[in-house]
């Protein structure tokens, strides 16, 4: 049985806090429908890096939040149980410092009820972050990859989320979906750095140009792997260019910072275009 992919509008990895700050403005029916991606989970409960851990910059944010979760049995026993009560279809985000932790978490979310599927971040772009587990080359994504996927069912989707390297991206998307990726989610925030010099991620409408870029690449040479563009998407015009090049679903992250509505506007929105296409 193929895996059921996520679309056309997806909460990117932790902007949709818990579920429970998004809810009042996911519209009339709340959170159920909606495709949500949770923060990073690691086995251990992380504090985060220090502060400050987010800083507005023209175009968008610079963050080095460091992954803080409460670890996975905090999150099975409290936060997955509301998010399927409220209707999400909740993908994990999952990260790890060793092959093995991948593994583990794979092996206990699959036997979580209301797990839809999982996100792998094998592109954290803070030091704190990528210091969990290096995979900086794309053979080293797809082992991280196939680990999880011989842990998790085949009939439900492992997304791999990647960093917008437009010299390495198609090389990555082919050995990841070869690895067992149901999709690939491109991209993840683009490396930058704070005022005071500290390795942080670059999100927001700043880097759509860049994560345009791969995903029309991934598609022009990996047509058949789905591609979830990402990267400062925050209306209809920005997820049509998405689209437009060939990705399957978009996801929206940093807009929900500033507009908790975005997502809400969104499906309405590509719901309508759908309707006028079909027309």
């Amino acid at each position: 049985m193929s895996a059921q992919l996520p679309g056309p509008v997806m909460v990117a990895a932790g902007c949709g806090g818990t579920g429970r700050e998004l809810e009042p403005y996911a519209g009339p029916d709340g959170l159920a429908g909606l495709d949500l991606v949770t923060r990073s989970i690691t086995l251990d409960a992380r504090a985060g890096g220090p502060g400050p851990r987010v800083v507005e910059v023209p175009g968008g944010l610079v963050n080095a939040v460091g992954l803080p979760n409460p670890g996975l049995e905090h999150f099975l026993a409290t936060e997955l149980p509301w998010l399927v009560r409220a209707g999400a279809r909740v993908f994990v985000s999952i990260a790890g410092s060793t092959m093995g932790e991948y593994a583990d978490l794979a092996r206990r979310l699959s036997r979580a009820p209301g797990v839809a599927g999982l996100e792998v971040n094998v592109g954290a772009p803070d030091e704190v972050g990528a210091a969990l587990f290096e995979v900086r080359e794309p053979y080293h994504s797809a082992s991280v990859i196939a680990a999880v996927r011989r842990e998790f069912p085949t009939d439900r989707p492992v997304l791999a989320k990647l960093r917008p390297d437009v010299s390495r991206i198609v090389e990555g998307a082919r050995s990841c979906h070869e690895a067992g990726a149901s999709a690939v989610v491109v991209g993840n925030a683009v490396p930058a750095a704070f005022p005071d010099g500290r390795a942080g991620g670059l999100s927001g409408p700043a880097i759509a140009p860049i994560a345009l870029r791969c995903v029309a690449e991934v598609h022009r040479a990996l047509p058949a792997v789905p591609t979830i563009g990402c990267g400062g998407v925050h209306d209809l015009r920005s997820a049509g260019a998405y689209l437009d090049a060939g990705a399957s679903a978009v996801q929206v992250g940093t807009a929900l910072l500033h507009d908790p509505t975005t997502v809400a506007r969104l499906r309405a929105a590509l719901a309508l275009r759908a309707l006028q296409e079909d027309a």
